[in-house]
């Protein structure tokens, strides 16, 4: 392992681009996922087509074919992004899909009653979800959301096929400077772990602050 010591800066820079990619991914991916959900449940038929369509394609396409889509596919219609830019947008829309669905059932786990007693004291469909609903509903799936977000982190090596510097990105250039791979990769897997498991903990704290009480 004295090799990972004696190139522990190059773990740390590629951890940080791993953290900030998934940080700001992951916040794209919460506001699409929330409006994805009001979608689903929305009265209005398009809307929820449209949501359900999105959801779909985007679930069951793999995440590698989208970024290769969207880094090397746009460029050819003249549509130019940065391998950072790519792997947020990427990132947050494929995780949008999996949060829309999991906020979806919180949701419809909050009790129907409570939204038409909104609604009888004349709030609208938007302010019924998000003034009654939605609170209530993040409370609820906030395990599932952390899995995700787990995900994520693991989901953002991806991002090294075009060429965004993350941890597995640096791994693989000093496993190639050095023609020692196996240490190297040991590396990577306990760096991940160091993200992994204190954001497991962290949604698990989050998730009993936020409990609501039956």
């Amino acid at each position: 392992m004295q090799l990972v010591l004696d190139n522990l800066d190059v773990f740390l820079v590629g951890m940080r681009t791993t953290a900030t990619l998934t940080l700001v991914s992951f916040a794209v991916a919460m506001v699409i996922g929330v409006l994805l959900a009001a979608c689903r449940v929305s009265p209005i038929p398009p809307l929820r087509a449209a949501g359900a369509f999105y959801v779909e394609t985007i679930r069951n396409t793999p995440l590698t074919v989208l970024f290769l889509l969207f880094f090397f596919g746009l460029t050819k219609v003249g549509v130019l992004f940065g391998g950072f830019t790519t792997a947020v947008i990427v990132l947050g829309g494929y995780t949008g899909a999996f949060v829309g669905e999991t906020v979806r059932s919180g949701i419809n786990s909050v009790s129907r009653g409570q939204a038409e007693a909104a609604r009888s004291i004349g709030l609208t469909f938007p302010q019924t979800l998000t003034i009654v609903v939605l609170p209530q509903a993040l409370r609820t799936v906030v395990a599932p959301i952390g899995s995700l977000f787990i995900a994520l982190i693991k989901n953002s090596s991806i991002a090294s096929v075009i060429a965004v510097e993350e941890l597995v990105f640096r791994t693989d250039a000093l496993s190639n400077q050095t023609a020692r791979g196996i240490p190297i990769f040991i590396g990577a897997v306990i760096a991940y772990l160091a993200m992994t498991i204190p954001s497991g903990f962290a949604f698990a704290a989050l998730e009993r602050r936020v409990a609501i009480k039956r």
